[in-house]
């Protein structure tokens, strides 16, 4: 037998050498075939979605120290778990139900980075973070962005590339699962039964969203963005959900509901006293004047020159609305409804605009936009219109949809003003309409033309008076238009109220940029900042024939109120009692407050978060009744 050994190459060697078991390489390539790789692999990369959500959540305000605010949730174990356990649970859950890693971490990565990057946006550029209510609202969003600059800043960028890296690693290094049916049943039921049972556990749970995950030391606990900030993003979005169920107010009952609202029967409106009414809420309109800095350019105070004149002959004063640059329906539905809050219409529900059409009232109104923007189409049925005009259906041919938001409020007015004069002659009428023109972003390029604010004259950047200069144009033009509506009601012989307010304040640069410029105290802890941060103003002007009839001159301040108490404030000038609603609103805007607010904040010679316990059960009882009117009452059809 020969000893001989055929002499190995290099190539050989090695290649022996790596097939031989036991050796390092082997033992990984073994290991990375095991369920422990494949479920220590998983859960990591879960666990990064969620911290890439939780960096996106800390970075997205700008006024907030992103470092400090990231490294906070880890000094609260709680907010940590809740944000970390739904990535975790939806790649296990994929995982289940495909066996394949690469569709577990699409299922989990697309949801998770697509609410945080929405998130990131929304709160970079109008302040506001994404809430469950806003799903609703997926079909309107390309519209509004379309608007917006989106800024890909750094950490944008990062999360893409993260989420790609990950993707990767899902499909090279993770291999298929070859676990039976019955496994991956009864692993796919853990995460339902586990999903089920944490939601209204942990994720809705309002002690624990309030006390137990409070984060306030790096922010402002009045702004609802900072707090929704400080606990990340996932879980304060799902804590949201729970206002896409309507939730009855503490302590409801249907019976004992309508039986307090009995105690206010409705009164009808007198003969002699029907006056015609024509409301129209201004897309983004606020008195820049308002702030020293832009009251001191001479520009900016001719601009609102005719607009104060306006008042001097109107019951003038300021809106406190529960929203900022966005949101508009709530100041909009508060006014036609009474409701300080409310869910979205998805039903016939009695409003002010009921009332008024069982009264004998002609119904109806106009939006140069498009119907299906905030459902307008069927709310405004549900809500007792006869008829609305739209983009679709009249403004079209009139006014060029892209340009409205730019050029629209002479034509509506004209179109209004035509309407109405030829509306009134069949009986007293309730027109009601909702401008476009002047809705955010502002460009932040030169405005041809005027410049109404110059870096200059006001210290503030080229960008920030770009933005207020492009905004004062359109309000400039918007004013013009009203005054023309003014004008033309004064000559009509019928008795006209005009009621005039704006929705919210504009939007004003990413982070409220040019805001900041301007000298806003938007500090939410201070009255000062709260109402800078939330009021509008409202004019309610009569013409000579409606002053006669009413017996009032319709001149002077008409103090400062929630968007539910405007129309309660039209009819206190009117002399109408009103419905048994309003009566009611009525007794807790003059005897407790009157500001309801979103935030939990009244008005009691100041601002407040705490109301007496007698206040308190007032505010309970209104509450309990605007809940079973918005939910159980059938408006009566005449």
């Amino acid at each position: 037998m020969s000893d001989y050994q055929p002499i190995q190459t290099p190539t050989q060697a090695e290649n022996t050498t790596a097939a031989k078991p036991g050796t390092a390489g082997e033992r990984l390539r073994q290991f990375l075939k095991t369920p422990l790789w494949t479920g220590l692999s998983l859960t990591l990369l879960g666990l990064c979605l969620g911290l890439l959500s939780l960096v996106l959540a800390a970075t997205a305000y700008q006024k907030l120290n992103g470092t400090e605010l990231f490294l906070s949730y880890f000094s609260n174990p709680l907010i940590l778990f809740l944000n970390l356990l739904p990535p975790v649970g939806l790649i296990w859950l994929f995982y289940f139900l495909s066996r394949r890693p690469w569709c577990a971490y699409l299922g989990a990565a697309l949801p998770v980075l697509g609410l945080s990057l929405g998130n990131y946006f929304k709160i970079s550029l109008r302040s506001d973070p994404v809430l469950a209510l806003d799903l609703g609202l997926l079909s309107e969003a390309g519209g509004i962005v379309g608007h917006y600059t989106l800024d890909f800043t750094w950490i944008v960028w990062l999360s893409l590339a993260c989420f790609l890296l990950g993707l990767v690693v899902a499909v090279l290094l993770i291999p298929k699962g070859k676990q039976g049916w019955k496994y991956r049943l009864i692993g796919t039921a853990v995460c339902v039964v586990l999903g089920a049972v944490s939601m209204p556990a942990l994720y809705m749970n309002h002690d624990i969203y309030i006390t137990k995950t409070a984060n306030n030391d790096c922010i402002n606990p009045w702004s609802d963005v900072e707090v929704f900030s400080s606990k990340g993003c996932i879980y304060p979005f799902l804590y949201s959900v729970k206002d896409v169920i309507p939730t009855p107010p503490a302590g409801y009952n249907r019976d004992e509901a309508a039986k307090e609202l009995s105690r206010y029967p409705d009164a009808d409106i007198p003969e002699e006293k029907k006056v015609h009414i024509m409301g129209i809420m201004l897309e983004a309109f606020c008195d820049l004047t308002d702030f020293p800095l832009a009251a001191e350019q001479p520009a900016v105070a001719q601009v609102y020159e005719r607009w104060h004149a306006l008042e001097q002959e109107s019951v003038h004063g300021d809106l406190r609305t529960n929203i900022f640059a966005g949101g508009t329906v709530d100041s909009e539905w508060g006014f036609l409804t009474g409701y300080t809050a409310h869910d979205e219409f998805r039903k016939v529900t009695d409003s002010y605009v009921w009332y008024l059409k069982n009264q004998g009232y002609q119904t109806f109104g106009s939006h140069p936009g498009y119907n299906w923007f905030y459902n307008r189409l069927n709310v405004n049925q549900y809500l007792g219109f006869d008829e609305y005009w739209f983009t679709e259906d009249h403004y079209g041919p009139l006014v060029d949809p892209v340009s409205a938001v730019y050029r629209s409020d002479h034509v509506l007015v004209n179109e209004l003003l035509t309407q109405f004069k030829d509306r009134v002659q069949d009986g007293p009428a309730f027109s009601f309409s909702v401008s476009y023109q002047n809705h955010g972003p502002y460009e932040e390029g030169a405005l041809d033309g005027e410049e109404y604010m110059t870096p200059a004259a006001t210290g503030m950047s080229q960008q920030s008076c770009n933005i207020w200069n492009h905004y004062l144009h359109g309000v400039s033009d918007t004013i013009d238009a009203v005054s023309t509506l003014r004008d033309g009601l004064a000559q009509m012989d019928e008795p006209v109220i005009l009621v005039l307010f704006g929705d919210h304040k504009p939007w004003g640069g990413n982070g409220n940029s040019a805001y900041e410029e301007l000298g806003a105290n938007f500090d939410l802890s201070t009255e000062d900042g709260f109402d800078q941060y939330y009021s509008t103003p409202y004019i309610i002007w009569a013409n000579q024939a409606a002053q006669e009839v009413l017996g009032s001159t319709f001149v002077g301040e008409g103090g400062d109120f929630s968007p539910a108490f405007l129309m309660t404030k039209v009819f206190d000038l009117a002399g109408w009692e009103g419905p048994g609603f309003m009566q009611m609103g009525r007794e807790l805007r003059d005897r407790v407050t009157p500001l309801v607010h979103v935030r939990n904040l009244y008005w009691q010679d100041g601002l407040t978060d705490t109301l007496s316990p007698e206040d308190t059960d007032t505010l309970n009882r209104f509450l309990r009744a605007q809940y079973y009117r918005e939910t159980a009452v059938e408006p009566q059809k005449d």
